[in-house]
């Protein structure tokens, strides 16, 4: 999907239409109705039993390790890791805060790579703005990483995760990330299995692009096979982890049904047909179940999303996408007879969504969402700025007025997300279906090749980054709540679009994904 794009048909002029419908061929979908049969799908009150008896006894595991041990911090990590964080969050704060308030008596206590990396990430990951300063100590006359740390690998591995929250101006976290990385590809060959399992996943994916449901599963296979394995939270964690999945099974088989009576692969069947894949991708940006409404709003609307982008992109005649932008902009189903009838069936199903919506949230009296998310839609902007009101829709009382005033106003977050998803989409859609992107555009613009451009490009990718992680330190304008729906949206992306363009052609990497998190349990 060319999910950053603007919603405009500008240039659709800049080619033979009839060309561009010819040379456009896409794969139809893998999955069909293969999830329809997940809606009988139920979660037994044995399950559920037995899932809070766990829980109890992970929560007494929490309180009986000593705040002041390092212990605690590892056992903070591994269960953010395993994804059961959402469990704990009140115990998680308090104790992160503990050390935070402690910080520098806590960092006193020790000098070793491996604490003070994973302590400075939990921190940063939790929004305290907690210096840098702390690797100091491992920094040489010259400026540079000692030499003395590269045998530790676990202490390199942490240097390595920790640095990916780095902002702007910490060139001590970008010299960390650069030696760290070197240090760990240079270590690999000769690395015993453990540490070069967990070594090569975090260089693929690090933890601050870690995807909330494909990350725990990888990691729940790994830890088991670790010596500081704890039976409490894995069984805990693969329990969670196929309850949840019955959950969004069952989800993903009413949005195929809703799909399924659209007809979209008949009576559009020039654009991409990837219901589950869009279900997946929302998963990613909220998998709690308390996220249920909103997991199904969000995923009708990247559904139509991804409709609206093949019209605009390859279809649609510019006369035809001017009456319907137009349309779009007033809302007007009285105009509909102005439209050709693929158009008049695509702006039916998105009418129908919006309403949807609006029915979804007149219970709990906040109709005003739906009207700030239809205005995001209305307005020629970035895709992902739409997405990122839209995920707001269906929180509940997580979210407030003044959220949506925030998230419309573009702050640097939501720029900063929509830079990722934009510039990585073009970078690896560059000469695909005949469309514009930056990567074409800086070539032009500063004369250079396109391997110079992409450079460059990718160099944009990693401040944006930087933005990302900066605007996520307290104090914060919204709740974290609220943060994490936009750099969720970003961290997808990694996956998606890092080396091709995996939502286009989904059968190669994406259709064993999606298996491995929405069909095959722990």
């Amino acid at each position: 999907m060319d999910i950053g794009s603007s919603n405009s048909p500008i240039l659709v002029e800049k080619f033979n239409l009839d060309d561009v419908r010819r040379s456009v061929k896409y794969h139809p979908s893998i999955w069909g109705e293969y999830f329809l049969a997940y809606a009988s799908t139920e979660i037994s009150s044995v399950e559920e039993e037995e899932l809070q008896r766990q829980k109890e006894m992970v929560r007494k595991l929490l309180a009986q390790t000593l705040d002041d041990s390092s212990h605690k911090l590892e056992l903070i990590d591994v269960i953010q890791r395993l994804g059961v964080g959402y469990h704990f969050e009140e115990e998680i704060d308090k104790f992160l805060q503990y050390i935070h308030d402690t910080y520098l008596e806590y960092s006193s206590k020790d000098n070793d790579l491996r604490t003070i990396a994973l302590r400075f990430r939990l921190l940063r990951q939790q929004g305290y703005p907690v210096s840098c300063d702390v690797f100091d100590e491992f920094i040489d006359g010259e400026g540079n990483f000692k030499e003395s740390v590269v045998g530790n690998v676990e202490g390199l591995l942490e240097l390595y995760q920790a640095a990916h929250f780095g902002v702007h101006g910490e060139e001590i976290l970008d010299k960390a990330l650069e030696f760290s990385s070197s240090k760990l590809k240079y270590l690999l060959p000769n690395m015993n299995c453990c540490h070069s399992t967990h070594v090569k996943a975090a260089l693929e994916t690090p933890i601050r692009k870690s995807l909330n449901r494909l990350g725990p599963k990888k990691f729940i296979s790994m830890y088991q096979h670790d010596k500081s394995c704890n039976e409490i939270l894995l069984n805990f964690a693969k329990l969670d982890f196929n309850i949840v999945q019955k959950l969004h099974q069952k989800e993903l088989s009413e949005i195929t049904r809703w799909w399924k009576a659209l007809d979209f692969a008949n009576k559009l069947s020039f654009a991409r047909d990837r219901v589950a894949e869009c279900y997946f991708w929302i998963v990613e940006v909220y998998f709690e179940p308390r996220y249920h409404k909103a997991r199904i709003m969000l995923t009708k609307i990247l559904n139509m999303t991804s409709i609206l982008d093949d019209i605009y992109d390859v279809y649609g005649t510019l006369d035809d996408l001017q009456v319907f932008t137009d349309l779009i902009q007033r809302w007007d189903a009285n105009a509909l007879e102005q439209l050709p009838p693929y158009l008049r069936i695509c702006y039916e199903a998105l009418s129908d969504v919006y309403t949807e919506m609006e029915n979804e949230v007149a219970e709990i009296g906040e109709s005003y969402r739906v009207q700030y998310a239809k205005e995001e839609v209305a307005i020629v902007t970035a895709t992902y700025m739409m997405l990122s009101t839209t995920s707001l829709v269906g929180m509940g009382n997580l979210v407030t007025k003044e959220d949506f005033d925030w998230v419309t106003s573009e702050p640097l977050l939501v720029v900063a997300s929509s830079a990722v998803c934009r510039l990585t989409n073009d970078v690896v859609g560059y000469g695909f279906e005949q469309k514009r992107a930056a990567v074409h555009c800086y070539m032009n613009q500063y004369g250079v090749s396109k391997e110079e451009a992409v450079v460059e490009i990718r160099k944009q990718v990693k401040k944006a980054w930087k933005d990302m992680n900066q605007e996520c330190l307290q104090p914060t304008a919204v709740s974290v709540a609220v943060l994490m729906r936009v750099v969720n949206l970003a961290r997808i992306v990694h996956l998606f679009y890092d080396y091709a363009d995996d939502y286009t052609n989904s059968k190669i990497n994406i259709k064993d994904v999606i298996y491995y998190v929405l069909v095959e349990p722990v």
